[in-house]
């Protein structure tokens, strides 16, 4: 299965927090699954970090490295996901939240996050 991450699901990962439910880290931990990071990720976490919310500079600096060792990869943002994105019912303002569910959308991928504004979108949560 090709599962999408949510930034918080990122962080907590790389982190190795207790906050990630045993169902999201079982389903990262499996070699079975492919683990993809959207390039909103790095976005979302450059300007929290810029705007002193989270301290991801360290993170944002070796991103490409970090991703490599972790076995994720990226999926960029393409055209028909800033489309839909852009005409997705308003049940959320957080533009980077409505990237990545127009992303499981486009893809059929399932998100795993903690946040149930996705439930909203119609795209399958895993947490």
């Amino acid at each position: 299965m090709i599962v999408l991450l949510d930034t918080h699901v990122l962080r907590w990962w790389l982190d190795g927090s207790d906050l990630l439910s045993p169902t999201a880290r079982e389903v990262i931990l499996s070699t079975a699954n492919s683990k993809v990071t959207s390039s909103v990720v790095p976005w979302e976490l450059a300007i929290k970090t810029n705007l002193g919310k989270f301290d991801s500079q360290v993170l944002l600096s070796r991103w490409d490295e970090i991703l490599e060792a972790q076995g994720f990869s990226e999926l960029p943002i393409e055209s028909a996901h800033a489309i839909r994105a852009g005409l997705l019912p308003l049940h959320h303002r957080d533009p980077f939240d409505r990237i990545l569910a127009a992303q499981a959308q486009v893809t059929g991928w399932p998100i795993i996050s903690a946040d149930r504004v996705f439930d909203y979108y119609g795209v399958r949560r895993i947490w």
